[in-house]
This record gives structure tokens, sequence and C-alpha cells, in this order.
């Protein structure tokens, strides 16, 4: 809260503000100075109706982006796992560790989906094809905005995707270092 919303000077005034309840991450009132917030989770201030998401800059720090009331009733979360627990009952997991129940059996593993902050139900998702539009969220292009190319399976190892960014540059990474953010050049999140 200090260094990246610059709302606060000191430790002291981010713990007055997080007791008073004056935010809320991911639509959840959060009293905890040391919760952690990570990729593309909704920062809201009630008090100043400022909506933040959180994604990575060019150099791979985190970034502070606006966006409008619309767009912070919502999150992008990547499926993590899907597996039929008891009961035959089919979940789906993401990296915030959110288990959802019953979803669409069209997605898949490492499929963008949209997730209703208010109820936590899955409202849209995107098939993880070549041409979508993505974000690179770890190994050395941190926070590298790109179109995937191609996608090589490499059973028993790690996947390689190829991406190219705006500038024509190509490269290869591990499947796991992608996150897609937008469908055919149309981002889903608002960008700096």
């Amino acid at each position: 809260m200090m260094k990246t919303l610059e709302i606060s000077l000191t430790g002291n005034e981010v713990k007055k503000i997080c007791i008073q309840w004056f935010h809320k991450i991911d639509g959840k009132v959060r009293t905890d100075v040391t919760y952690p917030s990570g990729f593309i989770n909704v920062i809201s201030i009630d008090k100043t109706g400022e909506n933040f998401h959180l994604i990575y800059d060019t150099k791979g720090h985190f970034a502070v982006c606006h966006i409008t009331p619309d767009e912070a009733k919502y999150k992008l979360c990547k499926v993590r796992k899907i597996f039929v627990g008891t009961e035959g009952i089919p979940h789906l997991v993401t990296p915030d560790a959110s288990t959802i129940c019953y979803p669409d059996p069209l997605i898949k593993v490492n499929d963008p989906i949209q997730i209703d902050l208010e109820t936590s139900k899955v409202t849209d998702f995107i098939k993880f094809d070549t041409g979508n539009l993505c974000m690179v969220t770890a190994g050395v292009n941190l926070g590298g905005i790109s179109v995937t190319t191609n996608r090589e399976r490499h059973p028993g190892s790690f996947d390689l995707v190829h991406v190219k960014d705006a500038n024509g540059n190509s490269f290869a990474t591990q499947l796991s270092n992608i996150s897609v953010i937008g469908k055919c050049n149309k981002p889903w999140i608002s960008l700096p």
C-alpha cells in the first residue's frame, strides 16, 4: 500500500487504514497488513471510489493499473488443475487457491477464466490457443505482452510456447510462464 498505491507514508498509517476497512482485495475486506496480493488481483478503495489491477510492468515489477468500476467486478484466473472430487463432482482450482465446483466441461488446464467477484462463479473463459494475447508472468521476459504463435508439447518435460511481441521479437518460454489475458489481440483487462 505504501509503495504501490502511495496512499500512506509509514507502516503505522497502513495499519490504521487496514483496521478501518477502507480497502477490498478481490471484493473482500482484508484487515491483515501482510495479506498477499498477486497478479491480476483487484484492489478497491470504496472511500475514494478507485479500483486497481496488479499486473507486471516491462521491468518485471508489480504495477498498479487503474480500472473502471465495471472491470472491478471480475478478475481473470488461470486454471491450474481440474479434478473429480467426492461423489463425482468436478472441481477447478486457480492460482489464488479458489476451488470452483461444477465448471463448464469445455474448460481445460491453462485456460483463463473470468470470475465474478460477488458470486465467485465462472462467467466466461478463453481457450488457450495460438493467436491469443498473453502476458509473461515469469522468466527473463517477465511483464511482456505478446501473442502466442505456437505450442510445443514435450511429454515428461515442460511444454514450450513460442510468442511474438509488438516489436516483432519472437521467443520461447515455458507454458507455466504464460497467462492469457485476451482473445485475438483484444485484452480482457486494462493495460498500462
